[in-house]
């Protein structure tokens, strides 16, 4: 005969069944399989659930790290290319030197000096003569640029074989050869006045 008894054993409930022993009065517990696992079974089951629970916590650390480091990395990034824009500038204002728009690297002081005769004498060509006000105005600037650049770059050997120099010089020299012939009140022709601009545009993309 056999009958079951439950037994409680920490958290697990063991079914057993009691058999009789042949030839005695005693009975033999039998625990049933279906109620315990073997040690085998039990690690089996353990790994089952840790990869069960690790799954998802590998996917959220990896979709975490994606919006958190990242984002980190470019704003590390991004400070990086400020600070040597900054140590850029910085270089740049105390470089005594420019690279001009054909790549040349030129005194930068020349290159503003030639600059602002390019401008201010560019105006005073384009002004309507007939406007004594601004026409005056325009000219006492062209006049003034003039005289600096001339005073500080004429015969220059750092720049007196440059292509701007060279149409700058060109520039002046038809200007103020039309003048010291036709008299300070004189109207400039178009055609010296187109010569003379031509010769500012050439300037110009040399700086």
């Amino acid at each position: 005969m056999a009958f079951f008894i439950p037994m409680n054993v920490g958290p697990f409930v063991i079914s057993c069944s009691s058999k009789k022993i042949q030839g005695t009065d005693e009975y033999k517990l039998q625990p049933r399989r279906s109620g315990i696992l073997s040690s085998k079974e039990e690690a089996t089951r353990r790994q089952l659930l840790a990869v069960g629970f690790a799954s998802p916590l590998v996917s959220l650390l990896t979709y975490s790290y994606n919006l958190t480091v990242l984002p980190a990395q470019a704003e590390d990034q991004e400070i990086q290319d400020k600070d040597e824009s900054v140590v850029g500038a910085i270089k740049s204002l105390f470089d005594p030197n420019e690279t001009t728009k054909s790549g040349k690297i030129l005194p930068k002081a020349y290159l503003q000096s030639a600059r602002e005769v390019v401008k201010t004498l560019r105006e005073s060509l384009n002004e309507d003569p007939k406007d004594m006000s601004k026409f005056r105005r325009t000219a006492d600037a062209a006049k003034e640029s003039i005289r600096e650049y001339l005073g500080g770059w004429r015969g220059q050997k750092s720049v007196v074989n440059e292509e701007s120099y060279v149409m700058l010089e060109k520039a002046i020299r038809s200007l103020a050869s039309f003048y010291s012939k036709a008299g300070p009140s004189a109207t400039l022709p178009e055609q010296v006045k187109s010569e003379i601009l031509d010769d500012l545009n050439k300037a110009e993309e040399e700086l």
